[in-house]
């Protein structure tokens, strides 16, 4: 057992998934949060907030900038976020005059959620890409065995014949619908968080409006007025997560209760037995289940996560920052495994051997 099974030793050799683990970095983060950074005060300096010159020493100064961990470590601990010690460390990094027009008019909430709303939207390009490959392997599929007669179940009983076509669909017809719902949301639900002190950007007066603008735009990101108390697109991205994993754990289980009976379907690989030499364990599809499952528990974590009282909350922040990146790396992590268990699948259906 272990605290994170995703980037365990061993473990991660079932559950890991070293691509979106990355965006999850500390380096990531702070990466995004130097975009940030670096894109606010040109959106500042090109409204006139701040000088031209300061936005070009910003960044220039953070172009190269390397952040003291240990620092800010010690400086979560005493403020309960990383921003306020990166603050000063980038500050120093800059220096001279332009250093006080480094975050101005932002508040932490701006830099993390924004860091954050660029990593995530990075993680799904890449799981709409697997998707994309595990539908048009599981068609590969469908085109060579459709035809074949399947036991058809209903309510785990046997029930009539049907056509492997018939049970693929079952699997395609919902990954499809995934792939409409993340390209929706990768139009709009990635917004910027600029909201300033308590979300009225009070410090940039009739500016506030074309410079939030600018820094999405600079940004690839949504333009929404502030929302550091309204957590209902986290949660709706969440769903979104489990939606696919859950689909991904029918397929497991499906593909589990074939290799059960053994006569309908034959495949290559499987896990081995230190016990049973003669077994292959079907490991794949398990962890479809398990992880589908998984995501389905943390759902509700997220949603526990909506009550963010007044203009800021740190409990219902904290929750998300412990729930939603295992999110992430379970549905991506999901999608690699579909797409070896699909590869692995040599004939489906009673047609012949």
């Amino acid at each position: 057992m272990s605290l994170s099974p995703f980037e365990h030793p061993f473990l991660s050799g079932l559950f890991g998934d070293s691509e979106i683990i990355e965006l999850f970095s500390a380096k990531a983060d702070i990466d995004a949060m130097i975009r940030f950074e670096t894109a606010l005060a040109q959106a500042e300096a090109g409204a006139g907030v701040i000088a031209a010159d300061a936005a070009d020493a910003i960044v220039s100064g953070l172009s190269d900038f390397a952040a003291d961990i240990t620092a800010l470590r010690h400086g979560v601990a005493k403020d309960g976020v990383v921003v306020p010690e990166l603050i000063r460390q980038m500050r120093a990094a800059v220096a001279g005059a332009a250093a006080e027009k480094l975050h101005f008019g932002a508040t932490s909430q701006d830099v993390i959620d924004t860091s954050l709303m660029l990593r995530l939207k990075a993680a799904v390009e890449i799981i709409a890409a697997r998707l994309g490959r595990l539908v048009d392997t599981l068609s590969d599929i469908s085109a060579r065995d459709g035809g074949n007669p399947l036991t058809g179940y209903t309510r785990m009983q046997a029930a009539i014949t049907i056509t492997v076509s018939d049970r693929v669909a079952s699997w395609i017809d919902p990954l499809e619908r995934h792939l409409v719902r993340i390209d929706t949301f990768l139009q709009n639900g990635f917004a910027v968080q600029f909201g300033g002190a308590a979300g009225t950007l009070e410090k940039l007066g009739d500016k506030a409006g074309a410079v939030r603008a600018d820094l999405a735009r600079r940004l690839g990101l949504s333009n929404r007025p502030q929302w550091h108390s309204q957590r209902d697109g986290i949660v709706e991205f969440g769903n979104l997560l489990s939606l696919v994993t859950g689909t991904l754990g029918k397929f497991g289980q499906d593909i589990a209760l074939l290799a059960e009976i053994g006569a309908e379907i034959r495949m290559s690989g499987g896990g081995g037995s230190s016990a049973m030499p003669h077994k292959q364990n079907p490991v794949n599809a398990e962890t479809l289940v398990t992880l589908a499952r998984f995501n389905a528990v943390q759902i509700s974590a997220l949603h526990q996560s909506l009550v963010h009282e007044q203009e800021r909350s740190g409990a219902g922040w904290m929750l998300e920052w412990m729930s939603l990146p295992q999110m992430v790396t379970a549905t991506g992590s999901s999608l690699l495994i579909a797409e070896r268990l699909a590869a692995q699948i040599d004939r489906l259906g009673a047609g012949e051997e």
